[in-house]
């Protein structure tokens, strides 16, 4: 109640008009906002997944299947130096017939073995000088070859690389193993900065013209220089297609896709056994690898074998950010793999990714995984030589080629599966600590333990090391594909490839010594891989991870501390308790 002295209460004033800035009567009001006019979302660049993805499912797995196919002739070129170099039992050539034993006898003299344990016989360079056994004299009317195993015409029987042109199979081999290499370095960088697709292409164009080249080689020079050529131009084939095969790959499925590929090589070793000892010479055995590779250059063919949607992206990084906003923008209902066709076109000539050098040379972490990842695979391509002679170094009685080249071949095989079946449910470091280990336990058991072990126990243990070794090679490959940013991925993988074909060097100098020092020669790789195990401990882990795209992503990829320790991140004070 209000005294009557008190003021009238004054009504309330109306609500205040509309500011300007709202929509008032004189202004139309705009439509209810449908679904379809929604206004987009800020526009995002789209991921490295996101362009995979977008290639739709089945067409993942056409690209997969396309880039693992040509693994299966690749093998005939770059595995063929075991068969086409195999040197057989041969002896002075005589004149007459069929000498039998009892002339050999007569006519050769007695060598005595050069090894522990090799009791020597005939010489195989030397013969007495018109029958008198008083003089020798090298082999004057060629030489007579005892071919049991491999190729019955390769080139060592062609062209006489024995006794004193031996030094010439050594040196062809050296000289492949450094085509290899140079085309790991040269075509691992020429696919960063050109694409997968022009230098794959280029690559395969080059591997058959050299692969024709090689096959009608007249001369044990010009089959050096042509084998050189053919071995860069193979190792670039296979580079490029194996970091555009992950690059296609989703995290779930890249060992799968990896493990497939090794698979494949694996087959095709076989097969490259099997055709040696139907066609029993070394030009039709090239000439079969050569000649399926002209079928894979229909993948220059637009719409057949694409370029890598990951180089893609990082190369034309604007435009498809622009294309991807404004088709997300027009039609959000339109499927993902119609609306990246630009991923099936080329890029354009002048567009390449921008590779910053002075940040690339401060990228540590980069340096340092790729430092780790290239000693490891130096030490493991040049260890597995040392496993498959030792038992020849040790006893002086080499086992038979077809066993040793099985026992290879087979070995890689068991590694691959391994991997498939412990890498994603360990992790990729883990897997590649416990390999270098059993690598280097197996070294250390042989060497110290030699004169004691019985022949099926040096057999085990140089089964397990050469098992362990290979399976390192492997993951050290696909670990450094992972870990690599995709603006250097190609130079990276190139690089660790091509620190693992110095490893393997060892094997034809230690050829060309006739295996001098042997001993020392495995003792430093097996103290090298003790150490190598302790730098794996520095790496990362890529499991289920996205692939880097440029150099900051790739810098992320830094080790998991050892001991992590628990935090607690509820502040007990700051929260007042409910209850009060």
């Amino acid at each position: 109640m209000t005294s009557p002295d008190s003021p009238p209460l004054v009504s309330p004033s109306p609500c205040p008009a509309p500011p300007p800035s709202l929509p008032s009567s004189p202004v139309p009001s705009s439509p209810a906002p449908s679904s379809s006019s929604l206004p987009a979302p800020p526009s995002l660049p789209p991921t490295g997944e996101v362009m995979v993805l977008a290639l739709g499912r089945k067409k993942q797995r056409v690209l997969i299947a396309l880039s693992i196919l040509p693994n299966l002739f690749l093998a005939f070129l770059l595995s063929s130096d075991p068969l086409i170099t195999l040197s057989p039992p041969h002896h002075c050539h005589l004149l007459g017939p069929l000498p039998s034993p009892e002339v050999l006898n007569a006519s050769l003299p007695w060598d005595k073995g050069e090894r522990p344990g090799d009791r020597g016989g005939l010489s195989q360079c030397r013969q007495y000088s018109n029958g008198s056994q008083s003089a020798v004299v090298d082999c004057e009317d060629g030489w007579d070859y005892n071919v049991t195993e491999g190729l019955r015409n390769n080139i060592v029987t062609e062209w006489d690389l024995v006794c004193g042109q031996y030094w010439l199979v050594p040196v062809e081999e050296v000289c492949f193993i450094l085509g290899v290499l140079t085309g790991c370095l040269g075509l691992g960088y020429a696919a960063d900065r050109l694409g997968r697709s022009k230098t794959l292409l280029t690559s395969l164009t080059l591997s058959v013209v050299f692969g024709v080249l090689v096959c009608v080689s007249p001369y044990p020079s010009i089959f050096i220089v042509m084998r050189f050529c053919l071995a860069a131009a193979s190792a670039g084939v296979c580079l490029t297609l194996y970091i555009t095969r992950l690059e296609l790959c989703e995290p779930s499925l890249r060992l799968v896709a990896t493990m497939l590929a090794g698979l494949m090589t694996v087959a095709g070793e076989l097969l490259l056994l099997a055709v040696a000892l139907g066609c029993q010479s070394w030009r039709g055995l090239l000439g079969a690898g050569a000649a399926p590779l002209t079928l894979f250059l229909s993948y220059g063919i637009p719409g057949v074998f694409p370029e890598s949607p990951r180089w893609l992206l990082l190369s034309e990084r604007s435009a498809d950010m622009n294309s991807f906003s404004e088709r997300r923008n027009s039609n959000r209902d339109v499927r993902d793999d119609e609306s990246f066709t630009e991923l099936d076109s080329e890029p354009a000539p002048s567009s390449r990714p921008r590779l910053s050098f002075p940040e690339l040379f401060h990228s540590r972490n980069i340096w340092k995984n790729m430092c780790v990842l290239g000693f490891t695979s130096f030490i493991s391509h040049g260890i597995s030589h040392c496993y498959s002679s030792f038992r020849g170094d040790v006893r002086g009685t080499a086992p038979s080629f077809y066993w040793t080249y099985l026992l290879s071949v087979c070995a890689g095989g068991g590694a691959w599966l391994l991997l498939w079946a412990t890498v994603d449910r360990c992790g990729r470091r883990g897997i590649l600590l416990l390999a270098m280990t059993m690598t280097g336990l197996a070294s250390l058991i042989l060497l110290g333990l030699m004169e004691y072990l019985s022949e099926t126990a040096i057999t085990v243990f140089s089964v397990l090391g050469l098992f362990s070794s290979q399976a390192t090679a492997s993951l050290c490959i696909l670990f450094t594909a992972e870990i690599m940013p995709t603006i250097i991925r190609g130079t990276g993988v190139g690089a660790v490839l091509a620190l693992g074909c110095v490893g393997r060097l060892s094997s034809p100098l230690m050829d060309l010594r006739n295996h001098y020092g042997y001993f020392l020669h495995h003792v430093v790789y097996s103290s090298l891989a003790l150490l190598a195990v302790l730098s794996i401990l520095l790496l990362p882990e890529s499991k289920r991870k996205p692939l880097p795209q440029t150099l900051a992503d790739g810098e992320q990829y830094r080790r998991p501390p050892l001991g992590r320790r628990r935090r607690d991140n509820v502040p007990l004070l700051a929260t007042p308790n409910p209850e009060t």
